[in-house]
């Protein structure tokens, strides 16, 4: 009670203050705070914002108050409307619609925490995993945050119970999930003991991941024993889709334009992968690093590499106080999670001066898809996932002068980023040294190109969980574990797996009308520095600004009427 009338009380405040001036930097500031308390956790790696600590609550009367904060943000937003903005300050503004209309997706739209099971296995498993990420060793701060974690999860569980009615084909993904989770947890409190800071948060945690693992046991039986009579069909239909693709993701497309623009994308890549193939049909295989300090010794010396590639054929500007993206053997207690969420540490706008890491496992041809690449060269997932992608990407976006466009997040475009830099390299010449490299790049081109149609299709009703996984096996071709993933993240997360084809191709088209604009004045770099440092901006809005094209935005907002 005592922090409801706080709560209204400060609300009453605010309320008073704005009544007399709100501004556009003051509704952000207000927003992100709120969202870093709130926000859920996700298996997906890039949209990590730096949580609250502290416990959370998935309650009745939890969800209740945010709804009342989301519609006081959605008022306080539409009171600023206006025709005298400079377009910088109307792509700010129209970032914050974004920023909110991806809360009220998350509430209303795609309620995951009210059909969903594997979205409370998210803010139990994965919200532990999350804070295990960075490397040790676990400061005073960071361990108390990994006990809280654990101790918390039984409650969340007990929340989901009152929250969900669920459906059975995500019921059975996260029964399946959890199928070995006792031995896994009892893995992370093996490592993870020894590395807190003292004898009495070790007592806690121990008992924290007893209880833990009998609450999802029993989170799994429950499942199991209601899913005989849980609905079976999952699809959200094109309405919904549609609100995301427009009023969040801000793309100017329909539907049946991603999957023409994808079609057309998949067929020019398997044409450039035949002509890849006769190309290097005398060129030695790629030899799978013998060890895990090779394969870390690799990254080390090739992350060097590519940025002396970016800087000396003047692609891209890489400053040199950027820390670096590092590969690091998986500890048993991270072994433990693998599968519940990426192994990727990204740092972070308060870890600034860390190294970005990967957490691979030792070196094998039995390895996953990605994985396995890793291992044949460093540098086809690392172009992605670390320099020029993600790593240097978030690296430079989290330094913008802009609080606005430093806090917001969307994977359409980072990922669409991450993309874009594995064939821009490719084409740049950096695989020139190991053409065998060079499939594999087609071939992860492919399979993005595919994920659209999985995507698609799966929010549309036209592919079961099932299909797409097995399509995507058959056509990329992949291993079946990463398969059956990448369908079941497509299904529960709709609108992700269209971000990295769809985003490449907007940032071609970009590239091209800017190279028309400037004719010789063109400089690759500049562009590049430009969509970096903006890398969280979603290219409709980057477009207008840098173009001054706004007719993507006028399509947006035509699609939304």
């Amino acid at each position: 009670m005592r922090k409801l009338i706080a709560v209204l009380l400060m609300s009453a405040s605010v309320c008073a203050g704005q009544m007399k001036k709100d501004s556009l930097a003051q509704l952000a500031t207000d927003f992100w705070i709120w969202r870093a308390e709130y926000r859920p956790f996700t298996a997906d790696d890039i949209p990590r914002m730096e949580h609250k600590s502290g416990v959370r609550d998935w309650s009745t009367a939890s969800m209740a108050e945010q709804r009342a904060d989301l519609a006081e943000f959605e008022r306080r937003w539409e009171a600023m409307r206006s025709d005298s903005r400079t377009v910088p300050q109307n792509v700010d503004y129209r970032l914050m619609g974004s920023a909110i209309a991806r809360v009220s997706w998350e509430f209303d739209i795609n309620p995951r925490w009210q059909r969903d099971p594997t979205f409370y296995v998210e803010q139990t498993v994965v919200a532990l995993q999350d804070a295990l990420l960075p490397p040790p060793p676990l400061e005073t701060a960071r361990a108390e945050q990994v006990v809280t974690r654990a101790e918390n999860i039984p409650s969340i569980l007990e929340q989901a119970r009152s929250n969900l009615k669920p459906l059975s084909p995500f019921a059975q993904l996260a029964i399946t999930s959890l199928s070995d989770i006792s031995q896994r947890l009892a893995q992370v409190e093996k490592g993870v003991s020894p590395l807190l800071s003292n004898d009495g948060q070790r007592a806690r945690f121990h008992a924290a991941i007893g209880k833990a693992s009998t609450s999802l046991v029993e989170y799994r039986e429950w499942l199991k024993q209601s899913l005989p009579a849980m609905p079976k069909e999952f699809a959200l239909g094109a309405k919904s889709y549609e609100f995301f693709l427009h009023r969040v993701a801000l793309l100017p497309y329909t539907p049946a334009q991603l999957l023409e623009m994808a079609r057309q994308d998949f067929d020019r890549v398997l044409s450039m992968e035949a002509y890849e193939r006769q190309r290097d049909l005398h060129a030695p295989q790629l030899a799978i690093a013998s060890s895990s300090g090779e394969e870390l010794a690799r990254m080390e010396r090739d992350e060097e590499s590519i940025r002396q590639y970016l800087t000396q054929h003047e692609i891209l500007s890489v400053p040199p106080d950027i820390p670096h993206w590092t590969l690091r053997l998986e500890p048993d207690y991270l072994a433990a999670l693998d599968g519940f969420g990426e192994l990727d540490d990204f740092a972070g706008p308060a870890r600034l001066h860390q190294d970005g890491v990967r957490w691979i496992a030792s070196p094998s041809d039995r390895l996953p898809y990605f994985q396995k690449a890793y291992a044949e060269d460093t540098r086809t997932t690392g172009v992605d996932e670390g320099v020029p992608g993600h790593f240097l990407q978030l690296s430079l976006a989290w330094r913008h002068a802009d609080p606005v466009r430093r806090q917001y997040y969307d994977s359409s475009a980072n990922e669409g980023i991450g993309f874009y830099a594995e064939e821009m390299m490719l084409q740049a010449g950096l695989y020139d040294d190991r053409p065998r490299s060079r499939q594999i790049i087609y071939n992860f081109a492919r399979l993005r190109a595919l994920r659209v149609e999985a995507d698609v299709k799966l929010a549309l009703g036209e592919f079961s969980i099932e299909q797409a996984a097995d399509y995507l096996m058959r056509t990329v071709p992949m291993d079946r574990e990463t398969a059956n993933s990448e369908a079941a993240s497509f299904a529960t997360a709709p609108g992700l797996a269209i971000a990295y084809e769809i985003g490449k191709v907007q940032i071609e088209h970009m590239l091209a009308e800017r190279r028309l604009q400037q004719g010789d004045k063109f400089s690759l770099r500049d562009f590049h520095d430009y969509v970096w440092v903006n890398g969280n901006v979603p290219f409709a809005l980057q477009r207008w600004e840098l173009l001054g094209l706004d007719d993507d935005m006028r399509k947006v907002d035509e699609l939304t009427r």
